[in-house]
């Protein structure tokens, strides 16, 4: 208990820090719930588009910034040992994480049946439907799999870059940026190239960031207004798992994970990272808040070898909140359809969602959009569960948040952990937060 309130106190110390973010949030929901019971059109479309614009201008910067900071990190890292030892723990650490999201996710979803209120909004044959697709399915072999591993790798690596498709991105500049690192110093130029853009891209974000409070006030506002209050009374039961799950993986896994794996004090770590958090809460989008969360990381003591190596990569396939989600999700849809949950069918949720919150695109609304995979694996589509996701969308932005917040603060406690693990934090930083300058 000690603990939690440790890492509850340091929110509130990077919340003092940051006012300015934390009081766009508050005005935003104070705003939103009064535009929701007196609407006002002109009001609705320029917090929409002030949001946009914050979301755009961040955005921007994300695939040059991921790109140059993969480059960057691996090239720097020196010897090939070294980078496979970085690259094994990242995948070990970041599979921990996420298995045990799912698991939670899985253990309350299957304890607290959220989906059982929602069957009465069901029609019989529908659900009689799906119950029968699912009962198909099973008795099938899911070949589906392989193609969608199949499509991590690009084609195209243009065309991957023009429709901004990150999995296929990352994939195609880590072989680049190893291919860069064993040919020696020849790759001089292009590296010192990359550490130039990575430079410029790290200012356009300071820049950018003067914009955060309006930004997330604007994003916030827009959210309430149009959902308002009475959005959590049909799914209560759905968000209370949600909220547990999230809970849970916050205060008592990553702490857990921190105390077992590093030496670095939660505390201290939460409170380092507490402006990313709460942008990754205000646009819901790990991606627009990526540059963020390197300048936390970088100017709080972990090395810009490991975070521009472990962010980028976390920001694209780590998605431990989205896993939760997306478990709790689909385990509320087959309750509603009132699908038969065996131990295979649960175990196959649970995997699916670790697969398809890896291919997630870390912007608003990926979590709920990748759920196709899953369902597909199931034998479904979302055009058989049109009810069922009408109660998912009800708050589907609150959501996205929360699950957001989670994603990003995940990503630090691997950096860390990682940069413990190989000497590469600075702890007198890390460890007095007045000892360094404010992001801004």
């Amino acid at each position: 208990m000690k603990l939690h309130m440790q890492i509850l106190i340091a929110l509130g110390l990077g919340i003092k820090r940051n006012w300015h973010i934390f009081f766009g949030i508050i005005a935003g929901v104070i705003l939103g719930i009064f535009l929701h019971s007196h609407e006002n059109i002109l009001i609705s479309n320029l917090l929409v588009f002030v949001g946009q614009v914050f979301i755009r201008l961040i955005q921007m910067v994300v695939i040059p910034l991921v790109v140059s900071a993969i480059i960057i990190g691996i090239t720097s890292v020196g010897d090939n040992k070294q980078l496979g030892k970085f690259g094994s723990k990242m995948v070990i650490y970041y599979g921990i994480l996420t298995t045990v999201a799912v698991t939670i996710g899985g253990a309350l979803a299957l304890l607290m049946k959220p989906g059982s209120g929602a069957v009465q909004y069901i029609s019989e044959n529908v659900a009689s439907n799906v119950q029968a697709s699912v009962a198909s399915a099973l008795s099938e072999q899911h070949g589906n799999i392989l193609n969608l591993f199949l499509n991590f790798i690009p084609e195209n690596p243009m065309e991957a870059f023009a429709h901004g498709q990150m999995v296929p991105i990352i994939l195609f500049v880590v072989m680049f940026a190893l291919a860069l690192a064993k040919v020696g110093d020849v790759n001089r130029p292009i590296v010192s190239f990359f550490e130039s853009v990575f430079a410029a891209t790290m200012k356009i974000t300071d820049w950018i960031m003067l914009f955060a409070a309006p930004g997330v006030f604007a994003l916030t506002a827009s959210s309430i207004s149009t959902f308002g209050v009475d959005i959590f009374e049909p799914i209560a039961k759905y968000l209370l798992v949600l909220l547990i799950g999230f809970g849970l993986q916050m205060f008592m896994v990553y702490p857990i994970f921190l105390s077992c794996f590093s030496k670095v004090s939660p505390f201290m770590l939460f409170s380092a990272i507490a402006e990313a958090t709460m942008v990754a809460f205000g646009t819901a989008s790990s991606s627009a808040t990526l540059p963020l969360t390197i300048a936390c990381c970088e100017k709080r003591g972990i090395s810009h070898k490991i975070s521009s190596f472990v962010l980028p990569l976390g920001a694209t396939l780590n998605f431990d909140g989205t896993a939760l989600l997306q478990t709790v999700a689909v385990i509320f849809l087959a309750q509603a359809y009132q699908v038969t949950l065996t131990p295979f069918l649960v175990i196959e949720i649970c995997v699916l969602a670790i697969i398809a919150s890896s291919t997630c695109a870390g912007i608003p609304g990926g979590g709920l959009i990748t759920i196709a995979l899953i369902l597909n694996g199931m034998g479904l589509s979302p055009e058989q569960l049109v009810a069922g996701f009408a109660f998912l969308f009800t708050i589907e932005r609150i959501t996205d948040m929360l699950r957001t917040t989670l994603n990003v603060t995940s990503d630090a406690v691997v950096a860390a952990t990682i940069a413990d693990n190989e000497n590469e934090i600075n702890y007198d930083l890390l460890n007095n937060p007045k000892a360094y300058e404010e992001i801004t």
